[in-house]
C-alpha cells in the first residue's frame, strides 16, 4: 500500500458529477419550450398573470442546474504518510484550507450503519474535523475503512 516515497494513502475526493452541461442546458431548454406552450395557451384565454410564474419557473430552473455544476468542483485532498497526515480542502469559490494532524495521535469515526446524514469526522487533541460530507453515505464508509487502515500501517512504520 505505501509506495516508494512514504505516502500510504493519496485521495482526493469529490462529489458525483452532475449531468453534462450540454444536457443541462438542452433540459432547461425543453422546460422554457413547455412552459412558453403553456403561457400562450393561458395568455390567449385571457390569463395573463400565469405567464411570469411560468417564467420564473425556467429562471429558477437554470439557477438550480448553475448552483448544481458550482457546488461539484468542491474537492478534499488527503495525503498520509508516517509523520503527517494533510487534509486539503478546496471550496467551489474562493481559497481552500489545509489541515495537518500527527498520524499517532489521529482517530477516525464513522456513525453506523451509514446513511445520508451519517458523519465521517477525524479526530485528533479533542478537535474534529469533518471530511467526505459529500460523499454518498457507503463511499464515505469504504474511505473511513481505508484511512483506518492506511493510518494503522503508518503507525506501524517508523519515520
Amino acid at each position: 500500500m505505501t509506495s516508494a516515497n512514504g505516502v500510504f494513502l493519496d485521495e482526493v475526493l469529490r462529489p458525483s458529477p452532475p449531468l453534462n452541461p450540454r444536457i443541462l442546458f438542452a433540459i432547461i431548454m425543453l422546460v422554457a419550450f413547455v412552459n412558453l406552450a403553456i403561457a400562450l395557451y393561458f395568455v390567449m384565454r385571457g390569463a395573463w398573470p400565469i405567464a411570469p410564474f411560468l417564467g420564473a419557473d425556467v429562471a429558477l430552473l437554470g439557477w438550480a442546474f448553475r448552483a448544481s455544476l458550482t457546488a461539484a468542483r468542491r474537492e478534499e485532498h488527503v495525503t498520509l504518510t508516517a509523520s503527517l497526515l494533510r487534509i486539503a480542502r478546496r471550496p467551489p469559490r474562493g481559497r481552500g484550507d489545509e489541515v495537518r494532524f500527527n498520524p499517532y495521535w489521529v482517530r477516525v469515526q464513522m456513525d453506523e450503519p451509514p446513511d445520508h446524514w451519517s458523519a465521517l469526522t477525524i479526530w485528533s487533541h479533542g478537535h474534529g474535523l469533518k471530511i467526505g460530507s459529500f460523499l454518498a453515505p457507503q463511499a464515505r464508509a469504504n474511505f473511513a475503512l481505508t484511512l483506518k487502515s492506511a493510518l494503522k500501517q503508518a503507525r506501524e512504520t517508523t519515520p
